[in-house]
């Protein structure tokens, strides 16, 4: 079911499916439009998916204000909207990037967090060769899809985040998230994989995994691969929060 949330006299759009577990996806580019259905199909008898456009993509609101921080907050506006006490966040390509940044700024908030083909925190120039040289070489199959979207949001989002990966806290922040993170990434993608690989071993609960043969659309090439490594990551996260709740429950504080 669609819904049109507001914040402030922006207009963000939103897509609900699915049962059970809260969890919200974070599209690639940044700028791209709405694309993750495939990804929702996976989950949607395991999770209660909200799919939604940034600001200057599709059908949201195109207003300028394109940066990291304000995604987050959006994300978070999305959450309470929804009613969601506490979630599971995820993306593909760059959103595992602000599914990472959202969940340090609201760890509470947060059981688990997943990455498809994403999620690295370097700015690394051998990166950006290796990527573009595979690109026009390679070249790289989207399935058709054609994204809608302002060209400033991924110019915008891609300065904000670089900005973001400079900030000294960073490692540490990282490597305080104690939520379990499941990372699964394509072993064919043209984008090296080694950030992600070093992401998911400093957080302490992180775990990589990759698809050998799959392109960076892993849905397109190994569908059923995906969905059996995507799966066993949210009963990953729900088991461990259950732990965690069980505990809690079993050792109350103290009467005063």
């Amino acid at each position: 079911m669609e819904k049109i949330i507001k914040v402030g006299s922006t207009s963000i759009w939103t897509l609900e499916s699915g049962r059970d577990v809260p969890c919200i996806l974070c599209n690639g580019g940044p700028g791209c439009d709405d694309y993750l259905s495939p990804v929702s199909d996976m989950i949607s008898d395991l999770c209660r998916v909200v799919r939604f456009e940034p600001r200057g993509c599709g059908r949201s609101d195109y207003d300028g204000n394109y940066g990291l921080e304000r995604t987050v907050k959006d994300i978070e506006v999305i959450r309470r909207s929804y009613g969601f006490e506490r979630l599971i966040i995820g993306g593909h390509s760059a959103g595992p990037d602000i599914a990472l940044a959202y969940t340090i700024q609201h760890p509470d908030r947060v059981i688990g967090l997943f990455g498809i083909a994403g999620g690295r925190v370097v700015n690394d120039r051998e990166w950006h060769a290796v990527y573009k040289a595979n690109l026009e070489t390679q070249g790289e199959d989207l399935g058709g899809k054609i994204f809608e979207s302002d060209p400033e949001v991924n110019r915008v989002g891609n300065a904000t985040w670089r900005d973001y990966i400079k900030r000294k806290e960073l490692l540490k922040e990282i490597a305080a998230v104690s939520i379990p993170a499941t990372f699964i990434n394509a072993g064919n993608d043209i984008r090296p994989n080694w950030p992600t690989r070093q992401l998911a071993c400093l957080m302490p609960n992180g775990e990589y995994v990759e698809i050998e043969g799959a392109m960076h659309t892993i849905w397109l090439t190994h569908c059923d691969e995906l969905k059996t490594a995507l799966r066993k990551a949210i009963e990953r996260f729900v088991a461990e929060q259950v732990a965690v709740e069980n505990a809690d429950n079993a050792c109350p504080g103290l009467e005063p």
